[in-house]
């Protein structure tokens, strides 16, 4: 929760900005690429590119084969997927570029781009952190994001079977130093990619709590929101909550699946009606980190599902002692969630219950283009 003023009413509930330096911006991205002059100063890891903006067609095409196909063309002031192509060659160069700032000023409002090289057989890997007003940064064991579609996240797990020990603790130091360098104050992410041999690259800090966060509260056994409030009204954060304490005490494993009123059958179309029957898994808890199932969700039976809003009905959360018990967990969660609508609304959960039953899921072999390689029209293949 961050109000984004410098004073007024809202000052005396303790309430401040993260990053008084850049209170009036909405996010990092907005500032690129004069925040990226930081992260780079910093010997951050970063993917190849060229970050400034793109000026028209045929400068997309030079910058991206001076980086060297593949490319990402991506919006500078994006998020949550939009104004991102992919592109191998000047023909797909030239379309991403019209379509990235076609997407990129309806959601935006910004038609700026930049590109940098794609990785490929990227995992998408965040570091949670919280920073205090006495310059202490806390960073949290990482969460896997790879199972996306659209570029948006349905599945998040954490920790990740992908990173060694010691790449998280190097992960963990430039997101503590990229927080420090700013003068961050509050819960935020730093965002990377990493590929299968252990490299990995920043993608973008943001400067919120994620929808993703309660898997970090149970592996860690911290409630974030609370020391997110707590740092609002500048408490500083407990002396015993460190990095290292908390990366030697990993507490099991935690996944989490989003909801969606949408159709995996339509290339998941957002889905409208009501819900005539809505009954989450029983024993599930809204927030106990005791609970192993849990459920955050604002719907109930006679909710209006509509265009104007995410159509996300819940994020349904599992923790188990390993991660395959986790799995098994989340899958009979999933199997057990009764969600019908009205003539013609659909939602995700039994595709999120084949996901979680696929081979290449329990062999944690999920790069971000996971969904797409095993599934076809909303239909999972299992080989």
């Amino acid at each position: 929760m961050q109000v984004w003023r410098e004073s007024g009413p809202l000052e005396g509930l303790g309430y401040s900005q993260p990053l008084p330096k850049f209170a009036r911006r909405k996010s990092f991205n907005e500032r690129y690429p004069s925040f990226m002059n930081t992260v780079y100063s910093l010997g951050v890891n970063c993917i190849p590119g060229f970050q400034g903006v793109i000026q028209d067609e045929d400068d997309a095409c030079k910058v991206a084969r001076e980086v060297g196909y593949p490319v990402m063309i991506k919006a500078s002031a994006g998020g949550g997927g939009k104004g991102m192509r992919i592109a191998w060659n000047d023909e797909e160069a030239k379309e991403g570029y019209r379509l990235s700032t076609e997407e990129a000023i309806m959601s935006f409002g910004d038609d700026r781009l930049f590109i940098e090289k794609f990785i490929e057989e990227p995992h998408h890997i965040e570091i949670q952190l919280l920073a205090d007003h006495d310059g202490k940064v806390v960073c949290f064991p990482e969460r896997e994001c790879s199972v996306q579609r659209r570029n948006q996240k349905v599945l998040e797990e954490s920790p990740s079977a992908l990173l060694t020990p010691e790449v998280r603790s190097e992960m963990c130091r430039q997101a503590a130093m990229l927080a420090t360098a700013v003068n961050y104050r509050s819960a935020g992410t730093v965002e990377f990619l990493a590929d299968k041999h252990g490299n990995f690259y920043f993608l973008e800090m943001n400067t919120r709590l994620q929808v993703e966060h309660p898997v970090t509260e149970y592996v860690s056994g911290v409630d974030l929101v609370e020391h997110m409030l707590k740092i609002a009204g500048k408490q500083p954060l407990p002396a015993d909550l460190t990095t290292e304490s908390i990366a030697k005490n990993i507490k099991g494993w935690a996944l989490e699946a989003r909801v969606y009123a949408e159709d995996p059958f339509r290339g998941f179309l957002p889905s409208t009606g009501s819900l005539l029957d809505y009954r989450e898994p029983e024993g599930c808890t809204a927030f106990n980190l005791e609970s192993n199932v849990r459920v955050d969700s604002g719907v109930r039976e006679g909710t209006e599902i509509s265009t104007y809003y995410d159509p996300m009905i819940s994020k349904l959360v599992t923790h188990g002692a390993t991660r395959d018990e986790c799995i098994d967990r989340m899958s009979d969660a999933l199997n057990r969630y009764v969600i019908l609508g009205t003539a013609g609304f659909a939602h995700n959960a039994s595709f999120l219950a084949d996901l979680c039953r696929h081979p290449r899921f329990r062999r944690a072999e999920t790069p971000t283009s996971f969904i797409e390689e095993v599934s076809a029209f909303g239909v999972t293949k299992l080989w």
